[in-house]
């Protein structure tokens, strides 16, 4: 419960727009938005784009940037770089701007990334200037509604705890917005040489082919990533990239998709239908601010996106075959599928599973190949970028399919063989949107007090993780089982940290071996639905 006076709040707000907003309000409206505060959450803030503390807004980026400068102070970080990059959303400009004149005034040397700029981009950044920190200002696959603050810390990893529940103390003592100093700051030489930086790293970490016959069908989905993925595609030897015109310009309102996620039903729609128009090799959908990428192919026929942890296995077991490093480390996190951790067992790699989110997969132990979590997002350059790279994987993902077409072959035909050495893997997931985010404790008390004890026919063993004793304890509960005749079942529940949602993740597992890949695969997802509405909540 905020504790701030909507009087004070509105008389220290420096942006004429939302003081006038918040002083239009009717009293209960007003009340309502200075009932909480935001906080930092996934590595910052995110939340609407609107006036008073529980928003987005100037005000509420002006005393968080304050804060984080006060830590990196008495971090003994003073006049320290500091880099500040944006995507197109709404509010993105102004506190991008907000932001880099708090740090200059603080005295960091600010880094301004000069126009909308994909957040992988920042994170390199960060590692590129050996920066103090780094700021995205990004609510990255969220409705168009929504803004946020990500920050990265020195090495250009997320912030994680203690240092976020630091800064939000230091948020709670910050003094007024409109008192806080600002300075300007001018647009920066360094931006242009950080992007051919990151372009050079690309081909020095991937190489490049030569005049690949793969075609590529690609969205950005109104975001900003799709000029560098071009560029990028190009480099790596692949001129032969079509894009879905109407996404491919920034665009803070994301016309063409309910939700410009490519996890979502129907938001990859044009590109699926672009790939099979033009007799494409690829499909690659990334996400607004290009740290997510999803990828499609022919599959059995028809065209459809791989899910996430089918990427993650590809991805995985090519980077595996290709590295040079004797004991390397690849991660995924306890909602993703199994199947990397086969691939790597069978590679001698080691594999170590986290919580969810990138802050703590690029955590996950050294030397760091490769970790993905199953909503696409994958690191595939852990020592240039610390955090998921939707712009990296796609140029991956172009090589791995070169790589098959000059077999012969195609993804669809890798994803199978990597079924029939390791098991037909199904993983998927039933998403429970909420208006009153109370709902969501009630469904995780529920299953906590009374969860199914045989979903579908199949007995399964519950184990929460809240009450771990080890770095994955989390808010989640799972539940384990397996059938007659050797197939496992895996089910995760756990709130979304980034939206109003339970997410339920299924992974159902067929032993090796098994040559009917599709059939295997079509019983598999029946039964994974059939468990999936004896959840909680989980009716369809």
């Amino acid at each position: 419960m905020s504790t701030i006076d909507p009087r004070d709040w509105i008389a220290s707000d420096p942006d004429p727009l939302t003081r006038a907003e918040l002083s239009a309000l009717a009293p209960d409206r007003l009340d309502e938005r200075f009932a909480d505060t935001l906080r930092f959450g996934t590595a910052g803030l995110r939340g609407p784009v609107r006036a008073g503390p529980a928003g987005m807004n100037v005000a509420v980026v002006t005393r968080a940037t304050h804060a984080l400068g006060c830590a990196l102070l008495d971090d003994g970080a003073a006049g320290a770089t500091v880099v500040v990059g944006r995507d197109a959303r709404h509010g993105s400009r102004a506190f991008a701007t907000a932001t880099a004149e708090v740090l200059a005034a603080q005295g960091f040397d600010v880094v301004a990334l000069s126009g909308p700029t994909p957040t992988p981009l920042v994170a390199f950044a960060c590692r590129d200037f050996d920066a103090a920190a780094a700021v995205a200002v990004t609510a990255s696959h969220n409705p168009p509604t929504d803004n946020g603050y990500k920050v990265y810390l020195a090495g250009g990893a997320q912030l994680v705890p203690p240092a976020d529940r630091r800064i939000e103390q230091l948020i709670a003592t910050a003094p007024p917005a409109n008192t806080i100093g600002r300075q300007r700051v001018s647009t920066d030489s360094r931006d242009g040489a950080n992007t051919a930086r990151y372009l050079d790293r690309l081909e020095a970490r991937f190489g490049r082919v030569h005049g690949s016959p793969v075609r590529v069908a690609l969205t950005a989905m109104h975001g900003v990533g799709g000029a560098l993925a071009l560029a990028a595609l190009r480099r790596a030897g692949f001129p032969d990239v079509h894009v879905v015109a109407e996404q491919f310009a920034p665009d803070p309102d994301f016309p063409t998709v309910r939700f410009p996620n490519p996890e979502e039903p129907g938001s990859s729609d044009r590109v699926l239908a672009l790939a099979e128009r033009i007799d494409a090799d690829l499909a690659i959908a990334l996400d607004p601010d290009a740290d997510r990428c999803a990828i499609g192919t022919r599959v059995h026929g028809t065209w459809r996106m791989l899910t996430g942890d089918e990427t993650g296995a590809l991805l995985g077991a090519h980077l595996l075959a290709t590295t040079d490093l004797a004991a390397p480390v690849v991660a995924s996190t306890i909602v993703s599928g199994s199947m990397l951790q086969a691939v790597a067992s069978a590679a001698g790699a080691r594999h170590v599973r986290t919580l969810t989110g990138f802050k703590w997969l690029v955590r996950a132990g050294e030397p760091l190949l490769y970790a993905y979590e199953e909503a696409i997002g994958h690191c595939v350059d852990p020592d240039a970028v610390r955090d998921k790279d939707g712009i990296a994987t796609a140029v991956v993902a172009a090589l791995l399919t070169h790589q098959r077409v000059a077999m012969r072959s195609d993804l669809s035909a890798a994803v199978d063989e990597l079924s029939l050495a390791h098991g037909v893997h199904v993983t998927t997931q039933r998403s429970i949107r909420v208006t009153d985010i109370g709902l969501i404790a009630d469904l995780m008390s529920s299953l906590r007090r009374s969860p199914p004890r045989a979903p579908a026919g199949i007995p399964v063993d519950v184990e929460d993780y809240a009450i771990r004793d080890d770095g994955l304890r989390t808010d989640a509960v799972q539940l384990t089982g397996r059938t007659a005749d050797g197939i496992s079942l895996r089910v995760i529940a756990r709130p979304s940290g980034t939206e109003p949602k339970l997410k339920y993740y299924l992974e159902v597992v067929a032993p090796p071996g098994r040559a009917d890949i599709a059939q295997t695969s079509d019983h598999l997802h029946e039964l994974a639905a059939r468990v999936a509405a004896e959840l909680p909540g989980g009716e369809p």
